[in-house]
């Protein structure tokens, strides 16, 4: 768990090594691979070597958006559990259906007493995720969602 309490101005969080280190990493790559084609062909050098350096840094784009896709994925689909398990709890009914997942997930930061009310303005209204945590008097502290 945190140390500081979480609000509206420090709820987003990164990883320093995927955010920032393979984010540069495979950027690099890409670029590199790219340049690399363009001086074999400038230099009349065969092109299979910088094609395939090409090949690869796709394959490493690729893998780089899938690893942050899928286990997103997965934490929303756990998001929507719990917050509809919440609701239910809180008021005996589901959640309302035409929340969509980018609002529960921003419903997930507010505090039990304000969770039934903003989630039904955040289905009535159609609330932006940004306008729902700029909603929030009381913020529920997430730690686990990076």
């Amino acid at each position: 768990m945190s140390n500081q309490s979480q609000s509206y101005q420090n709820h987003r969080r990164y990883h320093p090594l995927f955010h920032v280190l393979l984010t540069l990493l495979t950027a690099g790559l890409f670029v590199s691979a790219i340049i690399e084609l363009g001086k074999s062909l400038k230099a009349g050098d065969p092109v299979f070597p910088a094609i395939l350096f090409l090949i690869i840094s796709i394959i490493f784009i690729v893998i780089y958006l899938i690893i942050r896709a899928y286990p997103l994925k997965a934490q929303d689909r756990a998001i929507r559990a719990e917050e509809n398990l919440r609701h239910y709890v809180l008021t005996q009914k589901l959640l309302d259906p035409r929340l969509s997942m980018q609002q529960i997930t921003a419903l997930r930061f507010a505090s039990d007493d304000e969770f039934p009310s903003l989630s039904k303005k955040a289905a009535a209204e159609q609330l932006s995720p940004d306008a729902i945590k700029k909603s929030i008097q009381k913020w529920r502290t997430d730690d686990y969602r990076i």
